[in-house]
């Protein structure tokens, strides 16, 4: 499994307005510069984000990004499922009828799999960017 660039430049983008005094708003351009992402790509990047409910964004003169929500409430997990969808290791996971074993009860692969996509998902939660951001202990 690897995070694809654009999860990457996410959690980055993220991280960056973690750091900011709470409601602070960024010219994209800040964010681009600071943390080394093509400025189109993070554009991109900060779409999915406000879609999710991630960051705010604000049009105009004075305008730019901000969290949406404080630091401590947003995840990896939440960064995660914004740019790439929910975590699933394995199709069968999704839907047992693409297991030709007929699902768990009849396949320990799915079941191993199965709690190592629960095990994933648990850690991608436990870290918040409050934490990340030094602003709480971990």
């Amino acid at each position: 499994m690897r995070l694809n660039q654009a999860t990457d430049y996410a959690l980055r983008a993220v991280l960056y307005l973690a750091q900011l005094p709470p409601g602070e708003v960024v010219e994209a351009q800040a964010i681009a510069t600071q943390e080394c992402i093509p400025m189109r790509f993070l554009l991109k990047i900060l779409r999915l984000l406000t879609k999710a409910g991630i960051v705010d964004s604000y049009r105009g003169v004075g305008g730019g990004y901000a969290l949406a929500r404080p630091p401590a409430e947003i995840t990896l997990l939440d960064v995660l499922v914004a740019v790439e969808g929910p975590v699933q290791i394995n199709r069968c996971l999704v839907d047992a009828e693409f297991c030709s074993k007929q699902g768990p009860p009849h396949c320990p692969v799915h079941r191993a799999l199965s709690s190592i996509q629960e095990t994933l998902i648990r850690e991608f939660k436990r870290y918040n960017f409050a934490q990340l951001a030094g602003k709480i202990p971990p």
